[in-house]
């Protein structure tokens, strides 16, 4: 089939396909599924391929009312996890002929200011991973669709949420140590008033008390190599019996706390167990490697971008939490007999 040495239209797709203008628009703003079949809307595709046709996306979208950007609201680029959830947003996002905007705020957790002149005239929407609701009230306003990445559900003020199963996580992170027979914990936990890291402390307070004879301490560093180590120090130096196993809210705690056992002289796993939560690429930079909580980053970000699709579109998001799991490594073994 020969080009046009014109811009092909949807009307010239359409003839060449052998279908309306309507079915044109349906297939290629993938709105044909159970209007259309599958093979006229792979003639469809394929006549505009051999065309080489693109829908003017700036008349769609004045008619549409819609901009076609997405921002997506993380606490910070620092952190490999958020790198991936933008990832994961953006493939979604590109086969729907969506742009992510990724804006980290200047305030972490706490409200972030609007990026925009007008986020509300710039956007069609809002994905905020890690964030209380009422952060993005700036950005937002009363009416923008936001949808939540690790957020209470509860407390969502009327947003979507999507979450990992970070309960489950922790669920297997005690277990696991419980198993191998440690009863004394030191919980190294994030100092950030945040849902995610309740509901570890929570989690992790439920499962060893099930168990007799079992402690849990708790020291709270902010997610810094360096203050993770100053904390898990003074918490291993602290009276009393020392813990076997040290369960850490974050990877990056898991090193500061690596630091710190070698400081006092005491060997992972033999001395004492450590674990970890992300699986970030630090958790196989050091050796041993660390037992640590896999959480799938980019399938969070394309079930976040899905969600939000599905707001604009008037769908209900699918619901349920996506699974994690437990990598076992070498900084986790049973305690050495008292």
């Amino acid at each position: 089939m020969a080009r046009s040495s014109t811009r092909p239209t949807s009307r010239d797709v359409a003839q060449a396909a052998g279908v309306s203008q309507a079915a044109v628009s349906l297939v290629l703003g993938d709105k044909w599924r159970g209007r259309v079949s599958e093979a006229t809307a792979e003639r469809v595709r394929q006549a505009a391929r051999e065309l080489g046709y693109r829908p003017n996306l700036a008349a769609r979208n004045l008619r549409l009312g819609r901009t076609r950007t997405a921002l997506l609201v993380v606490p910070a680029l620092t952190n490999e996890f958020f790198a991936a959830v933008y990832e994961g947003a953006a493939r979604v996002a590109a086969k729907h002929g969506f742009g992510v905007v990724l804006y980290p705020s200047p305030e972490g957790i706490g409200p972030a200011p609007d990026p925009f002149p007008s986020a509300r005239a710039a956007l069609d929407g809002v994905i905020a991973s890690s964030m209380a609701s009422d952060a993005l009230t700036t950005i937002r306003g009363d009416d923008l669709p936001l949808v939540m990445l690790d957020s209470d559900p509860a407390n969502s003020l009327g947003a979507a949420t999507v979450n990992l199963d970070i309960t489950d996580g922790m669920r297997q992170v005690t277990e696991h140590l419980l198993t191998l027979g440690h009863r004394r914990f030191l919980h190294l936990a994030a100092d950030i008033d945040s849902w995610t890291f309740d509901v570890r402390a929570r989690e992790l307070a439920a499962r060893v008390g099930q168990s007799t004879d079992t402690e849990v301490r708790t020291a709270k560093a902010p997610i810094t190599i360096q203050g993770a180590l100053a904390a898990a120090e003074d918490a291993l130096n602290g009276p009393g019996p020392r813990p076997t196993a040290l369960i850490c809210d974050d990877d990056k705690l898991a090193v500061g706390a690596y630091k710190a056992a070698r400081r006092l002289g005491l060997r992972i796993p033999d001395d004492i167990s450590v674990t970890g939560f992300d699986d970030l690429a630090l958790a196989t930079a050091i050796e041993p490697e660390l037992t640590t909580v896999r959480l799938d980053a980019g399938l969070f970000g394309e079930r976040g971008m899905a969600a939000l699709l599905a707001v604009l579109e008037g769908d209900t998001p699918p619901e349920g939490d996506i699974p994690v799991e437990l990598v076992v490594r070498g900084s986790t073994a049973p305690p050495r007999p008292s």
